[in-house]
């Protein structure tokens, strides 16, 4: 797929970029920086003024509180199986994507709100503990190049579930996973019944109904002020909160709970 999205990789970061990733890594506790802080950082100025804005919200466990209260109603759609020995790269992934993409979608999403002047009339952003975060390491970010054509279009298909008609983005952890496609293809196994039956799409949709209400709250502790690339940020943004991942915190979630490694 075309992808309309360019970004600075993180081994070619330098300078002030370089600094704002590791910052970023180091205070959402992930050792990859994701996709949308790597796009914002192609926008002279825009990294910067993302990250300052947004960032109170993690020191702070406000994004983290969002999470808690968030998962004790999320949607988790119902899978096959997926428990079994796997290469420990797999659930490597599936902690670190489980827990950076969802406490990222409170705090850009609260972003998003604020350059929009969709913040709430009223309502606290309550701080909480920092949500711990899973120390791992996780393989490359495979490229076509990298994994066989029948791996490749498979990473594809799967990027449509819970998107469509057509993806906009595609999501990180499924390159991630291409390295264990014997894993790639039970889990297009298990997925395509919930797009089927439409629970999956259902469930995205309520979460992310959900997840915007409180972002619109968060959006209160927001104090930057609206920069000069406001609609280019806000477009950028909301295309990777209300896209790729809004729908990767359910699928992420539900295939954990397929896994066996949390309760539903």
């Amino acid at each position: 797929m075309r992808e309309p999205f360019p970004a600075i990789a993180e081994a070619s970061a330098a300078g002030e970029t370089a600094e704002l990733f590791a910052d970023i890594r180091a205070t959402i506790g992930v050792r990859v920086v994701n996709l949308v802080w790597r796009h914002l950082a192609t926008f002279d100025g825009a990294l910067p003024w993302a990250w300052q804005a947004v960032k109170p919200l993690y020191l702070q466990g406000m994004a983290d509180r969002a999470v808690v209260d968030f998962r004790r109603d999320m949607a988790v759609p119902q899978l096959g199986s997926l428990a079994g020995r796997e290469p420990a790269s797999v659930d490597a992934v599936l902690a670190s994507y489980d827990h950076s993409n969802t406490v990222n979608l409170f705090a850009l999403a609260a972003l998003v709100a604020r350059l929009r002047g969709d913040v709430a009339d009223e309502g606290t952003a309550e701080q909480g503990a920092r949500l711990p975060a899973p120390d791992v390491e996780l393989p490359l970010l495979a490229s076509e190049t990298d994994v066989s054509p029948e791996t490749w279009q498979r990473v594809l298909r799967l990027n449509h579930f819970g998107d469509r008609p057509e993806p906009l983005i595609l999501a990180s952890m499924y390159r991630h996973l291409a390295h264990a496609p014997a894993f790639l293809q039970r889990l297009e196994a298990a997925l395509a019944p919930a797009q089927a039956d439409g629970s999956l799409d259902r469930a995205i949709l309520g979460n992310r109904r959900a997840a915007h209400q409180r972002a619109r709250i968060l959006a209160r502790a927001i104090a930057a002020d609206r920069p000069q690339l406001a609609e280019e940020i806000e477009a950028s943004v909301s295309a990777f909160v209300e896209h790729a991942i809004a729908k990767m915190v359910t699928i992420c979630r539900a295939i954990r709970v397929a896994r066996g490694n949390l309760s539903s």
